[in-house]
């Protein structure tokens, strides 16, 4: 290089350093803000006592867990077919359809922790499968879960839950309609 081009080259750099330094330590100071966040969540979710709390907690997570601190919200343990168990946090005030949501909602997370991305047919779940308390089962999905005598500290069991024949079949109108077009055809 000659002189001039090291002179140019050097005003150059001294033009545009302070600029460009400031943006640096600024992308810098954002990411070591980021990264030591992530870090301080991290740590706090590990901790023994917010055990309780999902990895990645909406704020009705967080509103019903500081319910359930105060009073006002109930931890419900679900028993599976398998004996195992799991505890969802309800409000005091929630529903059977609430209570159905929570398990979902918790079932959903644990497999995804476990094994990735594995869907779950909640139609078939709900359809074979019912909950219940004190062998009553929690058919009404309006009823509030205190109805049903169902506190804090609970244990709500998965049972199998046969429909009804009557519901299976078809109503004598639709039944006579369905024979009577048969006979039409034939």
């Amino acid at each position: 290089m000659t002189e001039t081009e090291q002179k140019s080259n050097i005003n150059m750099e001294s033009t545009t350093t302070p600029e460009a330094s400031v943006s640096l330590e600024g992308y810098k100071e954002s990411n070591i803000k980021k990264a030591r966040l992530q870090s301080t969540l991290a740590a706090l979710l590990d901790d023994p006592i917010l055990s309780d709390v999902p990895q990645k907690p909406t704020l009705s997570d967080v509103d019903t867990l500081l319910s359930l601190e105060f009073g006002s919200a109930m931890r419900i343990s679900v028993v599976k077919l398998d004996a195992t168990s799991f505890d969802v946090a309800l409000m005091n005030s929630a529903t059977v359809k609430d209570l159905k949501l929570a398990i979902k909602k918790k079932v959903n997370e644990m497999e995804q922790s476990k094994m990735g991305h594995r869907h779950i047919s909640w139609k078939h779940v709900w359809g074979n499968f019912c909950l219940s308390y004190h062998n009553e089962k929690l058919l009404d999905d309006n009823a509030a879960v205190e109805e049903y005598g169902i506190r804090n500290n609970s244990q709500v069991h998965f049972v199998p839950c046969v429909a009804s024949k009557g519901s299976r079949r078809h109503s004598k109108r639709r039944r006579h309609r369905f024979f009577h077009g048969l006979s039409k055809r034939m």
